[in-house]
């Protein structure tokens, strides 16, 4: 064993993300010291053009400001599979048709019913801005084939069918339709969007096919030489990745979390990566880190710090 200084942080005004997750790496203790191994990890993860990246999203990440930094991670090539929720894609639509999440709003929760506003939190979103989202998902969801609609389609090519119509540049739905990354939704019927959907289909033909969904992304993991898994706030995101790699025999070669939920409760959103190795979903040798914070500060110098460390490294390289 070798022996390692905590070494002091020397943070200043005017340093970039990079640059203090390097001084938190210098530390190397605690969550700041995870949080920088975390962004190594992530960083030879999408570097090595063999590995196969898994992105889940769970948790209120769009209300909370999150949604353009997803598109860009997409944009960026940082993932190649996107599994999330049905109320993530939802909230990202509602932004991508023009409504919006607000703040510095008051009053008792009973209040804002009345006066049709829905609480996240401290994030708030009006009955207006629904409205608005059920006549555009509607105007989608008829414009897409007949054909497809009656013969079932997968939640994928769905997803992919709905980004394609968008116009709004930061939506991680129209991103994942535009680079071709296929976005998996295991629970969409669990939120409005899904709603939605059974309302199109008490007037019109319209099937889902979900089981295809998990032949493509099974499939995907079979074919993958190396895979990576980023995961943020577990959930069923967390399971559907993880699932699919147990299937093949292999497991995950590396895989970061970033979670504020804990292990002792037996959940699976606190469950430690290491536990997902008795499973077989992680590889006995894989590259792990449990980083318990709250994605809201972290995503964000954890994606900062990652596109300077990457550029640095294409320079180096070129």
């Amino acid at each position: 064993m070798i022996n390692m200084r905590v070494k002091q942080m020397d943070v200043k005004g005017g340093m970039s993300a990079l640059e203090i997750i390097e001084e938190m790496a210098g530390a190397g203790v605690f969550i700041a010291g995870r949080l920088a191994k975390a962004v190594q990890v992530l960083s030879d993860m999408i570097s090595d053009k063999e590995v196969t990246v898994f992105l889940g999203a769970a948790g209120a990440l769009v209300p909370a400001g999150l949604g353009r930094i997803m598109a860009e991670m997409v944009y960026d090539g940082f993932v190649d599979v996107f599994v999330t929720t049905g109320a993530n894609i939802t909230h990202d639509l509602i932004e991508a048709f023009g409504g919006r999440h607000e703040r510095g709003i008051s009053g008792e929760d009973e209040e804002l019913r009345n006066k049709g506003i829905s609480r996240i939190f401290d994030s708030y979103i009006s009955d207006d801005a629904f409205v608005l989202f059920e006549k555009k998902i509607q105007e989608i969801l008829a414009d897409i084939s007949v054909e497809k609609r009656r013969q079932g389609i997968p939640v994928y090519e769905l997803l992919k069918e709905i980004g394609l119509h968008l116009d709004y540049k930061y939506s991680f739905v129209k991103a994942a339709a535009e680079v071709d990354v296929p976005i998996f939704c295991p629970a969409i019927t669990d939120s409005i969007l899904g709603l939605q959907m059974w309302l199109f289909s008490q007037r019109e033909e319209l099937k889902l096919d979900v089981l295809e969904d998990l032949h493509k992304i099974v499939s995907i993991a079979y074919d993958t030489k190396k895979a990576g898994a980023f995961i943020l706030g577990g959930g069923v995101p967390k399971n559907y990745i993880l699932q699919a790699m147990l299937i093949t025999g292999k497991g995950f070669n590396y895989a970061v979390q970033i979670t504020l939920d804990r292990p002792e409760s037996g959940g699976l959103s606190g469950a430690t990566l290491s536990e997902a190795k008795s499973w077989g979903k992680v590889a006995k040798n894989a590259i792990t880190v449990d980083v318990i914070a709250d994605i809201t500060i972290t995503l964000p110098l954890i994606f900062s710090a990652l596109k300077e460390m990457l550029e640095k490294r294409l320079k180096s390289e070129s």
